[in-house]
């Protein structure tokens, strides 16, 4: 097996441990905020990870790269629609209002 191949796996295992820590984290966890908090290494890690993997899988070129920026796209979206989700929630639950946000 070669050293490509043995590196892109452990790294789609940890994202795909990841993906699935946090989803049984969201499921079991009370109410929105800690849902919030439970998603968040989903987003800004294990999704990343699974583009890391294959990119790394696919060896050096345009496929890389462009997995490569998926990845970091993926990781600095996920904690902004994190945080756009909890300011949501929070505004709904009345803890934040526009007043106080400015």
């Amino acid at each position: 097996m070669p050293a490509r191949h043995l590196a892109a796996l452990v790294l789609l295992a940890a994202g795909c441990a990841v993906l699935v820590l946090s989803s049984v984290a969201f499921v079991r966890l009370p109410g929105p905020y800690a849902r919030l908090h439970a998603l968040a290494p989903a987003g800004s890690l294990g999704a990343p990870l699974v583009a890391l993997a294959a990119a790394v899988q696919t060896g050096p070129g345009r496929a890389a790269v462009k997995l490569l920026l998926i990845g970091l796209l993926l990781a600095a979206g996920g904690s902004v629609c994190a945080m756009a989700a909890g300011r949501a929630q929070a505004r709904r639950d009345g803890l934040l209002t526009t007043e106080a946000h400015r």
